[in-house]
């Protein structure tokens, strides 16, 4: 009896935080679905803020207080499961809390990516690229392929189906772009040798990325490989990629050349940033990853005079906005269910960053890599995942080809390899100094 008031006094005190925590959220937006476009964004903004400035203040990288500050907000979490309980999603692209919609947190996080990868791309012109080329190949090849079999067979063994442990292989076997330049800027080592070596190799993934969607839809729906369809992603690839390095250089930049030398900087910017997107289309239209297009984008801008200078003007869009894709990634994980796979996690997490740590570092042994820049480039390589193994994921979930329960799990293992990253990176800058130069 004692626990049934106990029980009920408990019932009535949530009942009455999420009545008066409803009438907080009427009284600021009045007018205002609390899931439009410009109230979600105006949250993100300002709780974005005020925590990334507190990780700032102890030291921390800023990428850790982004995905912090998603999971406080988001609709997935279960915070605003308890403050709002009666609340119920209107539709599968809604969710609980002070930010909902997560249509518009997916339009965040898609802009942020592209952006990003443009304004890397101008610190990359062609000759840097072209010095990498093969060895990028085949050090990416190794290490995605090796870590993709033992990944596999790590979830087999666990007792996942076959098709819910290839498509975790493949969604491990991929090093997250943006949480790996995102990190390696914000601690001043973008332009360090190994971190160009790093970046061609997140390029080839991207490319075996698409690949590896198409192979694993046309396993899933007709239960064999289609070769074809291997193939025609691999041609198209190398058709945008050689068009780019050998039309697009030699008329892109002249044209965003003239567009500078009218010295109006408003002009410049929506020139480059029409470049930016419209190249992301074309890559998209043709079935590959726009943050492809945006990063070939950004080696065209890099090829003018005025790379520089479109470099600065577009940078604090870009900022903000990557921000946003941060915070948008801790919104859309599930954190309620950390429990449930906790333990699978941390061991697919060990297998995989051990692996992709070994692939790497062998595949800069065979190319016959300077030892310093090999070790540097497999930690930079060895720990996060993100964008493209959710999307991996999410693919196979929507097919129905993968068990639901993969999606969150994959989001966990997400979350804790981007706080690990820094810290790998941090690992090597004290490893390396000590081995002997080659």
């Amino acid at each position: 009896m004692r626990d049934y008031f106990l029980q009920t006094g408990a019932d009535e005190i949530q009942d009455s935080i999420s009545q008066s925590f409803s009438n907080i959220i009427d009284q600021i937006t009045p007018d205002l679905s609390h899931t439009n476009f410009v109230t979600d964004l105006a949250i993100i903004m300002i709780i974005g803020a005020v925590v990334t400035l507190a990780f700032f203040k102890i030291r921390q990288p800023l990428i850790i207080g982004y995905l912090f500050a998603g999971m406080l907000i988001g609709p997935l979490s279960p915070l605003w499961a308890w403050l709002l309980p009666e609340v119920e999603p209107s539709s599968h692209l809604e969710g609980i809390g002070i930010l909902a919609d997560i249509s518009a947190l997916n339009l965040f996080a898609e802009i942020g990516v592209i952006l990003l990868l443009f304004v890397i791309g101008i610190e990359f012109p062609y000759a840097k690229i072209k010095s990498i080329g093969k060895v990028a190949v085949g050090v990416g090849t190794i290490g995605l392929f090796s870590t993709l079999g033992v990944v596999f067979l790590t979830a087999n063994s666990f007792g996942m189906n076959f098709m819910d442990s290839l498509f975790l292989g493949a969604a491990l076997s991929i090093s997250s772009t943006a949480v790996i330049v995102k990190i390696l800027t914000d601690m001043g080592k973008i332009k360090r040798e190994s971190s160009i070596l790093v970046l061609g190799i997140l390029i080839i993934e991207d490319v075996v990325a698409v690949i590896l969607i198409s192979t694993l839809q046309s396993i899933a729906l007709v239960g064999s490989v289609s070769i074809e369809g291997i193939v025609v992603v691999v041609l198209v690839a190398t058709g945008l990629i050689v068009g780019t390095f050998t039309i697009g250089t030699r008329i892109i930049p002249q044209l965003i050349d003239r567009v500078a030398a009218a010295e109006h900087r408003e002009i410049l910017l929506l020139s480059v940033l029409g470049l930016c997107f419209g190249y992301s289309l074309l890559a998209n239209f043709v079935g590959l990853s726009v943050a492809i297009g945006a990063f070939l984008a950004g080696v065209l801008v890099a090829e003018s005079k005025s790379a520089e200078v479109s470099k600065i003007i577009s940078s604090p869009i870009k900022d903000m906005f990557v921000a946003i894709f941060f915070i948008s990634v801790g919104a859309l994980m599930d954190v309620s269910q950390v429990g449930d796979y906790i333990i699978l996690a941390l061991v697919l997490i060990l297998v995989a960053t051990f692996m992709k740590f070994g692939g790497n570092l062998l595949g800069n042994f065979i190319f016959r890599q300077k030892r310093r820049k090999s070790l540097r480039s497999a930690f930079t390589l060895a720990a996060p995942r993100g964008e493209f193994s959710i999307v991996i994921v999410k693919t196979g979930v929507d097919i129905g080809a993968v068990s639901s329960f993969v999606f969150p799990l994959i989001g966990l293992i997400s979350i804790i390899t981007a706080f690990i990253s820094p810290f790998l990176i941090k690992a090597s800058d004290k490893i390396v100094p000590k081995l002997k130069e080659d």
